[in-house]
Order: structure tokens, then sequence, then C-alpha cells
């Protein structure tokens, strides 16, 4: 099909104007289109996976696994916490985020894939405890900008 209009005005007007009445107006919509707009964004969509597969991660945890900055990361994470699809909490020093249950019900309708069962590592000793454990996810951290504390 080359051209995609009609060749022929017609209307079949009382299922256009049925159709028309039950649609929500422009700005009732601005939500959910904030959502798609968070998620078209290949990066955010990687944050947000990250999340989806590891649960809950501090920006440092997020930067390392996306390959990012930690700036990126959070500019990106915040962009997915203005729209309702993560959140985020202070813990000390770090900012843990999670995505939320509609961020989760977003990516499963895209149909996005997903690792399944990656819950930290097991066996690291030199961490810190940042948030209750998670079953099957050791509730360890690292370190990395200073000495090894337990």
């Amino acid at each position: 099909m080359e051209d995609e209009t009609c060749d022929l005005l017609c209307l079949d007007l009382p299922h256009a104007e049925a159709v028309r009445t039950a649609l929500p107006p422009v700005p009732d919509l601005e939500g959910a289109a904030a959502r798609a707009k968070a998620l078209g964004d290949p990066t955010r969509l990687r944050i947000a996976l990250a999340l989806a597969t590891g649960g809950p991660m501090c920006g440092c945890d997020l930067a390392w696994v996306t390959g990012l900055a930690a700036n990126l990361v959070s500019h990106h994470a915040r962009v997915l916490r203005s729209c309702g699809l993560a959140s985020s909490r202070r813990d000390g020093k770090l900012v843990v985020y999670r995505l939320t249950a509609l961020g989760r019900e977003l990516l499963a309708v895209l149909g996005v894939p997903r690792v399944h069962g990656v819950h930290g590592v097991h066996g690291a000793t030199d961490t810190v405890a940042t948030e209750p454990p998670v079953e099957g996810r050791p509730d360890r951290r690292v370190d990395l900008a200073g000495p090894v504390v337990a």
C-alpha cells in the first residue's frame, strides 16, 4: 500500500462519534504519555529492566550494572520516579531505587525480555548491610570508595 489515506471521504458518523466521545481528553492522557515516553528511551528502559531483574539497587549498583555514569543514572532514575515507574529512598549516604508495581506492569506489557532469579552475589564477605535482606539475595555491599567495612 503506497498511499495510506482514503481515496473516498466517508464517515460512519454514529460509530465515529461514539468512539470520539469515549476517548478521554488530552490532559487526562498526559501521565500515560509521560510513562510511555520514559520507557521509550533505551537508557531508562535498561535501568528499569535492571531494577525489575535485580530488585532494589543503589545508584552505584545501577551505574555499574548499566555501564553508565552515576550522575546519568540519577537523572534517568529521576525521570522514572517522576512518572511513577520507580521510587527511591535514602539509606544513609546511599539512594536505593526500586521499580514500582506500575513500572513492572508496563515492562510486562512491553514484552521486554528479562533475566530471572538474579539477586546478588553469594559468598561475598567484605560488605555492609544496607537494607533488609530479600529472600535469595544476601544483604551485603562492598564500599568501593574507601576501606572495606564489615
